[in-house]
């Protein structure tokens, strides 16, 4: 096979792959929400997207604790509080 061949077939597997990612994160885009969260006097917001709206609502919460709470037993009553707002982008 040619270097030129070689090339071409390597940028062709390129296209494809960033084709595939992009397909792959837009798709996932579907619900799209903005949580904010408080815990111990302080507050995150984070947008997140999933598949379900329960997805996107749990990883938007979850991003947001991780902000506020430290160590494992705060992060998991942070997820479990009641969020300040919860915004839906779609």
């Amino acid at each position: 096979m040619s270097r030129a061949k070689l090339i071409l077939a390597g940028v062709c597997l390129f296209a494809l792959f960033l084709g595939v990612m992009t397909w792959m994160m837009l798709g996932q885009r579907k619900n799209r929400v903005e949580v904010c969260m408080g815990f111990q006097g302080r507050t995150a917001c984070k947008v997140a997207s999933g598949e379900t709206r329960e997805e996107a609502l749990r990883t938007a919460t979850d991003n947001a604790c991780a902000l506020i709470a430290f160590g494992v037993t705060d992060s998991g009553a942070c997820g479990r509080s009641q969020p300040l707002s919860v915004k839906w982008l779609d």
